[in-house]
């Protein structure tokens, strides 16, 4: 991957989200993106989700069908320009997995299912690309499946929330037959304040200067107003507004009936839950006026792709962030980084390992350590269970997922049944990404800045590797023992690791 993005290449980003499926191509203008073009398809993917929390076939098929058309407008776009992000239908669907290998055999690149403070984190990032700086915003969007919060400044969020709620999810709980009547959109109302009770003291406590809305259902209801006249003089939508829209659209029977200049078909069925969560955001957060932004998840997805080619990567700043807040070895945590890259640039090549692989064993390396937090005593699965369920800015599931994993067999036995577990996850990659972080944490053992005999890790095949010790290994007898014992550990995941050196030849 190049080490930066010049002017008028091309970025896209994949929203897959739980109602919608988005596209959107940008060309790179003096470091801002400028849209050129997009595609957007009413999947409704969590509406597909049966009693079980399984996707059915229809729904899938949907799903398929438009990344399909997606892809026949990204010739243009190199793969490692291209992210695709999927959110809460997939975070829930049991099935999630057979359906993203479906889709991998149409896409260019893996899906990356985001957790929803990560999607909320990202839809902050768009909004605050397309508007002017306006001190602390509250950032609204509500989704299919989801409802994401954000309060930031500038380009930083500073809380950020997802709430189990969407237009799709409640339509299908409140308003499943398309009929409306005030008593459905008063329990579609009262389960939304339940949600928001969760988080409404932090977030009226920290405050807001401007509340922004973005995505479909704000969009539509905002516009209804505009339309009806009853927004401000700024084409805002107020609390006023908001309670003409209701009463409004209470005076129908069934969403067929509706007719509001300006509300697309497709957005029919959905508007009288994505009204009732809105409404009760305006309520419990005591709302008085909405701004619209077109900025949304897409856009701060190209936006968080810009950083990692221009070295503003925002995983580089978590990892840092999480080695701070669980006061790791820093020095050692370096130790193994630096071992770590010298190994992978050894054998990356005959491994077929990219920067991708590279960038994923430089942050386990520096993370492995972080479980002593909790514990001395199995410390690398208390890091593994960290990896795996914090709340990391930047990482997608399936990123930490593959981290987890890393430190979770950085040291200890490897057992026949783990490889079978690290293949299913990440495949051969995973498992020589695995083996290169044990060698360079064995190789640090001693935790000492004293020179450690010159190494060198050569693959003659992807089952037999090599280890090279210059010098008198009888200088190093802890580390002879070590890779005495790790000669075994490889053999239990199929690699035969010989030692060579002038004292110890295996």
């Amino acid at each position: 991957m190049s080490d930066f993005l010049i002017d008028e290449e091309l970025l896209a980003a994949i929203d897959m989200g739980s109602n919608s499926f988005h596209l959107a191509i940008a060309r790179v203008d003096h470091g801002e993106v400028k849209k050129v073009a997009s595609m957007s398809e009413k999947v409704q993917l969590a509406a597909g989700l049966d009693e079980n929390k399984n996707l059915t076939e229809a729904a899938q098929q949907r799903g398929l069908a438009c990344l399909a058309r997606f892809v026949g407008r990204l010739s243009s776009v190199q793969p490692n320009r291209l992210r695709i992000v999927a959110t809460n239908a997939l975070r829930q669907a049991k099935n999630g997995q057979e359906f993203i290998q479906k889709a991998a055999e149409i896409l260019p690149k893996p899906i990356e299912i985001i957790a929803g403070r990560e999607e909320a984190r990202l839809i902050y990032l768009g909004v605050s690309h397309t508007m002017a700086n306006s001190g602390r915003r509250l950032v609204i969007d509500i989704g299919g499946g989801s409802t994401e919060l954000i309060i930031g400044e500038e380009f930083e969020p500073i809380h950020t929330e997802s709430l189990q709620m969407g237009c799709v999810a409640f339509t299908k709980a409140y308003f499943p037959n398309g009929e409306i009547n005030q008593k459905d959109f008063d329990k579609a109302v009262v389960a939304a304040r339940k949600e928001l009770t969760s988080i409404a003291n932090t977030y009226k406590a920290e405050g807001w200067d401007t509340v922004v809305g973005s995505s479909g259902t704000i969009k539509a209801c905002r516009q209804i107003t505009v339309n009806m006249g009853w927004s401000d003089d700024q084409e805002n939508l107020t609390r006023e507004g908001l309670e003409k829209l209701k009463d409004k659209m209470l005076k129908y029977k069934h969403v067929s009936d509706m007719e509001f200049e300006g509300l697309k078909e497709d957005r029919r069925a959905v508007l009288p839950a994505g009204l009732a969560i809105l409404y009760a955001v305006f309520e419990i957060l005591n709302i008085d006026k909405l701004v619209y932004s077109d900025g949304a998840l897409r856009e701060g997805v190209m936006y968080d792709l810009l950083g990692r080619f221009q070295h503003e990567d925002i995983r580089d700043r978590s990892v840092q962030a999480m080695i701070g807040r669980y006061s790791a070895d820093l020095k050692q945590a370096q130790r193994v980084v630096d071992t770590a890259q010298h190994l992978f640039d050894s054998v990356a090549t005959a491994l077929n390992l990219n920067n991708d692989d590279s960038d994923l064993l430089r942050r386990a390396a520096y993370l492995h350590e972080i479980g002593l937090a909790i514990s001395h005593s199995g410390y690398h699965k208390h890091s593994a269970y960290l990896l795996q369920h914090s709340d990391i800015p930047g990482f997608s599931q399936i990123d930490q997922n593959h981290l987890s994993h890393l430190v979770a067999h950085h040291r200890r036995k490897l057992r026949t049944d783990s490889k079978i577990d690290v293949m299913r996850v990440g495949g051969y990659k995973l498992i020589y990404l695995c083996l290169l972080l044990r060698l360079a944490v064995l190789l640090n053992h001693s935790r000492s800045d004293e020179m450690l005999p010159a190494i060198e890790l050569t693959v003659k095949n992807e089952q037999q590797w090599q280890l090279s010790v210059s010098g008198d290994a009888k200088q190093w007898p802890l580390l002879v023992a070590d890779l005495h014992d790790e000669l075994l550990q490889f053999k239990h995941w199929d690699i035969e690791l010989n030692i060579q050196s002038e004292q110890f030849i295996d």
